[in-house]
């Protein structure tokens, strides 16, 4: 007899209990992952642990775990073993798209054979899941509506039996139970939940997102800020000695991002070239410099010259000098808070930074502070964005729903860039986790 083989029937006797020993390994994973289940646990390990134990249970090659989110309409994939690790968080579904979608919509699982030759079959290509075609998808329901879904795959030709989906929808809801308990925000079930009040909290809160950088890290939430548009320009007897300080800070900042997008070989860095040239530009800081010494101050001066170069830029009507002015503008506001005393230009050590997106000010302004992860409630195509968060090498999360409404200064918060999470004010458990992940990578780095 195989190990996978359940033991043979004992004879029943009348009067006589049968004891089900261990022996019979999917009763006995079955029984592991109802024990496991029930105890308190972090998100993280829901998402990871699930996967691997169903597929266990069900003797699956691709197990994936797809949470509804957002506007309650879009599946997401949050779990996953057997596909690469990168479909976290972009593997996306319409309800009712694909036989995953048709399952959550109709609420009853779907299985076929041949999961290619089903009509309502919706491929992505990277996953090549021509290997598996054997296929099952089993919603998980909540007390007001799916949550999500657990969806099985196999090699070859073998079904997924009747036992196979009873056994999946009945477990199911262990992962919806701890599903609710995660406090996932910002779906169609949470929408009657009140705005937190700015200024910090207590409440576990879990904002969903789209992964950019795969990592884990723990910091106080700090929000990039821009100057004012009308600041009350105060003026100090060293404003000529700050603002020389800003850009010599901003000049070294950008020239060790160039440094790293050559050692990174990263396409589409010209942009940096352009900021370098700026800030290295003798007659910008010459200029800048003569308006402080003439009395105005550090952002009255430069406030004056990027208006300048924008009304050049515009009666020119070149879409070159435009861009340019842009750049320009951009440097100048990084320039006013990083030689300003102003409390806006602070930012904690060690920072979960938020921002609606990244621009090369806010890696200026943030490299000072050395932030440990960038959370963004905006998701851009701009490839200015997506070199800057690959030369910063921060865990990332982009298009985070709900992020300005839930997350303040000061808030502790755990960004999860494998899953695509922006993980409120984080029990001890997950922010040990966290730590121990970093104090390994630290004792690897060294060995």
């Amino acid at each position: 007899m195989s190990k996978k083989d359940p033991p043979s029937e004992a004879p029943q006797v009348p009067g006589h209990a049968r004891i089900h020993e261990r022996g019979d390994a999917r009763l006995d994973a079955v029984l592991d992952f109802l024990a496991w289940a029930a105890r308190p646990m972090q998100l993280v390990s829901l998402l990871d642990e699930t996967p691997q134990r169903l597929a266990a249970i069900v003797q699956a090659d691709v197990v994936s775990l797809y949470l509804l989110e957002g506007d309650g309409e879009t599946l997401v994939m949050r779990g996953n073993v057997g596909f690469t690790e990168r479909a976290l968080g972009q593997v996306r579904l319409k309800l009712g798209e694909g036989i995953t979608g048709t399952a959550v919509q109709i609420l009853r699982p779907i299985s076929v054979l041949s999961a290619a030759s089903h009509d309502s079959f919706r491929p992505f290509p990277e996953l090549q899941e021509e290997r598996f075609p054997v296929f099952c998808a089993v919603p998980i329901l909540g007390r007001k509506g799916p949550l999500g879904a657990v969806v099985v795959q196999r090699k070859g030709r073998q079904p997924f039996s009747d036992a196979d989906v009873e056994l999946l929808a009945a477990l199911s809801s262990t992962v919806s139970a701890a599903v609710r308990a995660a406090e996932l925000i910002d779906t169609a079930r949470d929408r009657h939940l009140p705005s937190r009040k700015a200024g910090g909290g207590t409440r576990h809160v879990v904002l969903p997102g789209v992964p950019s950088i795969a990592g884990r890290a723990v910091g106080a939430v700090a929000a990039l800020k821009r100057p004012p548009r009308r600041p009350r320009d105060a003026r100090f007897h060293d404003d000529m000695d700050r603002l020389k300080l800003a850009f010599e800070i901003a000049d070294r900042a950008i020239q060790t991002l160039r440094g790293r997008a050559a050692e990174l070989r990263l396409d589409g860095m010209e942009f940096l070239d352009t900021y370098a040239m700026i800030a290295s530009d003798a007659r910008l800081r010459k200029e800048a410099l003569r308006l402080c010494k003439e009395g105005k101050g550090v952002a009255e001066a430069l406030g004056d010259i990027a208006r300048r170069v924008a009304a050049a830029a515009v009666a020119e009507r070149s879409p070159f000098l435009e861009g340019r002015a842009r750049d320009i503008e951009d440097l100048c506001d990084a320039l006013v808070m990083l030689a300003a005393s102003d409390p806006r230009a602070e930012m904690p050590a060690k920072a979960v930074v938020i921002a609606d997106k990244l621009t090369v000010f806010d890696v200026l302004l943030s490299s000072r502070w050395k932030p440990v992860g960038i959370a963004l409630s905006e998701t851009t195509q701009s490839p200015r964005t997506e070199v800057l968060l690959r030369l910063l090498g921060l865990p990332a999360v982009q298009d985070v729903g709900g992020l300005f409404r839930w997350a303040s200064d000061g808030d502790v918060a755990l960004l999860d860039g494998d899953h695509g999470l922006l993980i409120l004010n984080p029990s001890r458990s997950e922010v040990a986790s966290v730590r121990e992940e970093t104090r390994q990578r630290g004792r690897s780095r060294l060995s």
